[in-house]
Parts: structure tokens; C-alpha cells; sequence
């Protein structure tokens, strides 16, 4: 069967999608040899007592930076570090989907992060496969390792079931490891999934930039799509000043109101 495109460029990988990011995305291609800190998904799933380390570190630097407090509550580095990690491959895939129209490999042997020297977050993301599926209008669609697909919503239904098969092999490994129930640990990858979606279209600067994300974010949890705990909860409201904005109430709490000084986030389940 003949394809559209007779001759394919590697300038049309997946490595072309990332060196055209936008630069606040922090998304790249490669490990860089010369930097530390970086860590492999794949290593850290395989060893789960890295992820106790990781967590370790983070509350330490909690019990720094809230020195006042007596004890840090075991609940809220566990929830960060759900948190934080779920980020690393629901980034990689929305920011890739919003701005490219690709979706890459999401697996663990595919993704690594920067832990930050300062705060030990996930502060760049490396994108290691260079396989991806596109539509068929994609420039690239001719490359060796593009798998085309029909049209958007099957290009989302691969984002949903890539991203959710890294969720359910990190909750596998880390659920053991802390407190937190089942429908919390999953309450954690709907909202990373849904914010990353919506962060990948205000990274554009604009309202339509924004907006832009809000529809992919309803083209991906278009509704509930189990062990994922909700639909989109992207909503418009009217803020403050009579201006309408874009809102989402999150599934699972932090607890960062567990800290001193500290109250529930905008939109915490346990406000509402």
C-alpha cells in the first residue's frame, strides 16, 4: 500500500517535536552526560528504594523550610512525590499532543527527570524514544518509526492509554510504599493528566492558547475512563474582578494544609 509521503526526513522525528517546545516546557531529547541528578523511570520503578530515598530528601527539605513545625505529617511528602512523579509522563505526553499533534512513548524505559538541586522536584523531563503516533496530515507521518493514525480522538485514546499504563505500574510500585488508598493514588493521576493537558495550552501566553488546552483536555477525559477517577473538571467561573477563567476543582488533596501556616488549595476536596 503506497503512502502519502514517498520520502521521510529524520529532521521529522520525534526529536524535531522537542527541539520546537517551548523553552518554559523544559522538555528534551537526551541525558545529558555532564548533568546530575537526572533519573530513569525504568531505574526507579525497579527499585523501589530509590522512591523512599526521593521522598526521604523531600522531607528533609520540608523540615527545612517549615522549621517551626514539630513533626513533617508522613502524608504530604507521600502525596508530592505521587504527585510529581505522575507529572513526568502526563508532561511529556500533553505538551507533545498540544503542540505537535504526536504522542510518544510514555513507558518507563522511555522517560527520565532532573531531581532540582534546590527543591527536589522534577525540574526538566527527557523524552528518550523517538517512535510516536501522529494523524495522517503530520509532516512526519513517512518517518520509520511514525505509527498514523485516523484522527484526533484516536490519537488521544493513545496519550489516555499510554499515560495510564505508567500510572498503574508506578501505583504498583509506590502504593506499598505509603498510606495513601488506592482511589487516592489514582485521584492523583487523573489531576496530573487533566493540569498538564491545561498547563500545555497556558504555556501559549494567551486566553486561545488556553482554551486550546482546555479542548485537548476534553478530547483526552472526554469522560471517566476507569481506574482514572474523573472526566475533565475544567470549568469556566467568574473570577474576582467579573472576568471569566478557567478553573478545575482537583480530585486528591496534597495535604499541604498539613503544614504550618498552610491552608487547603484552590479547588481541594476537602473544601468542597
Amino acid at each position: 500500500m503506497s503512502h502519502p509521503h514517498t520520502l521521510a526526513s529524520p529532521a521529522d522525528g520525534l526529536r524535531a517535536s522537542l527541539s520546537r517546545m517551548p523553552e518554559d516546557a523544559r522538555l528534551r531529547a537526551d541525558v545529558p552526560a555532564s548533568e546530575p541528578d537526572w533519573v530513569r523511570c525504568g531505574d526507579l520503578l525497579g527499585e523501589p528504594a530509590r522512591l523512599v530515598r526521593w521522598r526521604e530528601r523531600l522531607t528533609g527539605w520540608l523540615a527545612e523550610t517549615y522549621s517551626e513545625a514539630p513533626v513533617i505529617p508522613e502524608r504530604t511528602p507521600a502525596s508530592w512525590i505521587l504527585s510529581w512523579y505522575l507529572h513526568v509522563p502526563a508532561l511529556a505526553g500533553a505538551m507533545l499532543l498540544h503542540h505537535e499533534r504526536r504522542v510518544p512513548s510514555l513507558a518507563p524505559s522511555a522517560l527520565a527527570f532532573r531531581i532540582g538541586a534546590d527543591r527536589p522536584h522534577p525540574d526538566s523531563v527527557a523524552v528518550l524514544g523517538d517512535g510516536f503516533h501522529c494523524l495522517p496530515t503530520d509532516p512526519g507521518s513517512a518517518h520509520p518509526r511514525a505509527v498514523v493514525v485516523p484522527d484526533e480522538r484516536a490519537l488521544a485514546a493513545v496519550l489516555r492509554g499510554r499515560y495510564v499504563a505508567h500510572a498503574s505500574r508506578f501505583i504498583d510500585v509506590y502504593g506499598p510504599l505509603t498510606r495513601l488508598g488506592r482511589r487516592q493514588l489514582w485521584a492523583a493521576a487523573t489531576d496530573a493528566l487533566d493540569n498538564a493537558l491545561w498547563s500545555a495550552g497556558r504555556l501559549g501566553g494567551t486566553p486561545e492558547a488556553e482554551g486550546a488546552g482546555v479542548a485537548d483536555a476534553a478530547l483526552v477525559l472526554e469522560a471517566r475512563f476507569p481506574p482514572l477517577t474523573s472526566a475533565s473538571k475544567l470549568t469556566l467561573t467568574s473570577g474576582t474582578d467579573g472576568r471569566r477563567e478557567w478553573t478545575r476543582n482537583r480530585e486528591g488533596c496534597c495535604y499541604n494544609y498539613l503544614l504550618p501556616a498552610e491552608s487547603e488549595c484552590g479547588g481541594c476536596p476537602r473544601v468542597r
